[in-house]
């Protein structure tokens, strides 16, 4: 048993001896404790660059989505002024059609109104040539008249006279 014991110690003393071999080539194949520590140096600045990196990256993401917010606001405050002009000037030109149309219907009644006075005027002027020729018919009647009554006068002048001369002679 003995024998067992020992051949069974030196067996395990072989292979921790084995293992502490191993151990110590794996080691050798490692990384270096001091450049390990630079390591994990470096990985912990960049691990916190990383986080400031990040977290700028959120405030930018937060900033950015603040813009847009105020962006959106903006348009939609934009297309509501513009809605609002758009329902303004649908209604000004509402309105100016109606003046239009009833200009339009104004400046039709004034066209017949013109039309009917045309006609008046061409009946008047008709009407005045029959005045002017009846008036020129009249002017020669009384011209006509004129040198009667004058030929009238000059008769009864003379018949005057003679009825003058003749009544002394026949009183005599």
């Amino acid at each position: 048993q003995l024998l067992e014991a020992k051949a069974s110690l030196s067996l395990t003393q072989t292979q921790h001896a084995l293992q502490l071999q191993q151990a110590k080539a794996q080691m050798n194949n490692m990384v270096p404790r001091k450049q390990l520590e630079q390591l994990q140096t470096s990985l912990r600045e960049e691990e916190c660059k990383a986080q400031q990196l990040q977290e700028n990256l959120h405030r930018q993401a937060e900033q950015a989505c603040r813009q847009l917010v105020r962006t959106q606001e903006e348009h939609e405050r934009l297309l509501q002024a513009a809605a609002e002009q758009a329902e303004g000037l649908e209604h000004n030109l509402r309105s100016a059609e109606a003046v239009l149309a009833e200009r339009a219907a104004q400046l039709k009644d004034a066209q017949a109104q013109i039309s009917r006075n045309k006609l008046l005027i061409e009946d008047l002027r008709e009407e005045n040539r029959g005045f002017a020729m009846a008036l020129q018919a009249a002017e020669l009647k009384q011209k006509s008249t004129e040198e009667k009554n004058q030929l009238l006068e000059e008769q009864t002048s003379a018949l005057k006279e003679l009825i003058g001369k003749i009544t002394p002679a026949s009183l005599s």
